[in-house]
C-alpha cells in the first residue's frame, strides 16, 4: 500500500491532573525531517517522540507540536515560609514594645502576607508523563497515517490509469515502426526519381540507404524497455513499504526512453504520441514527489 506525504493528525486527552494535545501535519520532502515544538519542561521526551514518530512516518517534513497543561484538579502542596514569618513577628514584637501596640498579629493578618503561604506544584515524574503523553501521541499519529494511506490510495489509482493510457500509447508507436521505413524507402525512390529523370535506378544502392535507415531509427529495444519499465511501476505500486523512490527513479527512465523514441523515430505520428506521453510522464513526476 503507497502513502502519501500529506496528512494531519490531531488527539487530545485529559488525564491524571494534566489536559494533553498532539498535532501532527506532514508534507512531502526528500528526506525525513521532524521538527518537534513542546513545552520546555518537556524537552526530555524528544527523543522519545521522534522515535514513535519514525514508527509509523518515515519520510516528509513533519510537524509535531505538544501541549501539556495542569487542570484545576492536579495535586498541588501548599507549604508555609517559617523564616519568613519568624522575621515577620519579630518585626511585629518590636512595634509592639517601642510604640505599645496592644493587637496582637492573628492568623488572618498573616494570610494576608504575600509569599507566606506557597502553591507549589508536584515534582516531575517523567515516566509518569511519558506515560500520559504516549497514547495521546499514538492516537495523532494513527490519524496522519490513516489520511496517508486514502491520499495514497487515489495516487495509486490515478498512476495505474495513466500507466495503462501511456501502455495502449506505446502500442500505437509500435504498429506505426515499421511503416517509417517503408515510408522512407519510398520517398527516396520518389526523390531519386526526380533528380535524375531515370526509370532504372541502382535498387542495391537504395536498399544500402534504406537498412542504414532502419537501424538508425529502430526504436524495438526502447519500446521493450518502455514496456518493462511500466510493469515494474505496477509491481512497486503494490509492495507494503515506502516506494516514492524507487518510483521517481522509475519515472525517470521511462522519460529517457520515450526521448529516445522522439529523438530516433523520424515520423510525425510518433513525434506526437511522444509530446502526448511526455505531458503524461510530467504529470507523473509531479505526484511521486508526494509518495512516501
Amino acid at each position: 500500500m503507497i502513502k502519501s506525504m500529506t496528512g494531519f493528525g490531531r488527539a487530545q486527552a485529559e488525564s491524571d491532573g494534566y489536559a494533553i494535545t498532539v498535532e501532527i501535519k506532514t508534507v512531502n520532502h526528500r528526506y525525513s525531517d521532524i521538527f518537534i515544538r513542546m513545552p520546555r519542561h518537556l524537552t526530555f521526551m524528544e527523543e522519545r517522540v521522534r522515535n514513535e514518530v519514525l514508527k509509523k512516518v518515515s519520510r516528509g517534513k513533519i510537524d509535531v507540536y505538544i501541549t501539556l497543561e495542569e487542570t484545576k484538579d492536579a495535586p498541588k502542596n501548599v507549604v508555609c515560609d517559617l523564616e519568613l514569618i519568624k522575621a515577620y513577628m519579630e518585626a511585629f514584637n518590636l512595634l509592639k514594645s517601642q510604640y505599645g501596640i496592644k493587637d496582637d498579629a492573628g492568623l488572618s493578618l498573616f494570610a494576608r502576607i504575600p509569599d507566606i503561604f506557597i502553591v507549589k506544584k508536584q515534582e516531575t515524574d517523567e515516566e509518569r508523563l511519558w506515560f500520559l503523553l504516549k497514547p495521546v501521541l499514538d492516537d495523532a499519529l494513527n490519524c496522519v497515517v490513516l489520511m496517508r494511506e486514502k491520499e495514497g490510495e487515489e495516487l495509486k489509482s490515478d498512476f495505474i490509469q495513466k500507466c495503462s493510457y501511456i501502455e495502449h500509447m506505446i502500442e500505437e508507436i509500435a504498429k506505426r515502426a515499421p511503416c517509417v521505413v517503408d515510408d522512407y524507402k519510398n520517398r527516396l525512390e520518389a526523390r531519386i526519381k526526380e533528380l535524375v529523370q531515370l526509370q532504372n535506378i541502382d535498387e542495391y544502392r537504395i536498399a544500402t540507404e534504406v537498412a542504414i535507415f532502419a537501424d538508425r531509427c529502430s526504436i524495438d529495444e526502447e519500446i521493450v524497455r518502455l514496456k518493462s519499465h511500466i510493469e515494474q511501476v505496477r509491481h512497486t505500486l503494490d509492495m507494503c513499504q515506502p516506494v516514492g523512490r524507487k518510483l521517481d527513479f522509475l519515472i525517470q527512465e521511462m522519460n529517457r526512453e520515450i526521448n529516445t523514441i522522439g529523438s530516433k523515430a523520424n515520423d510525425i505520428f510518433i513525434t506526437r504520441i511522444v509530446v502526448d506521453l511526455k505531458s503524461e510522464i510530467e504529470k507523473l513526476r509531479e505526484q511521486v514527489q508526494n509518495i512516501e
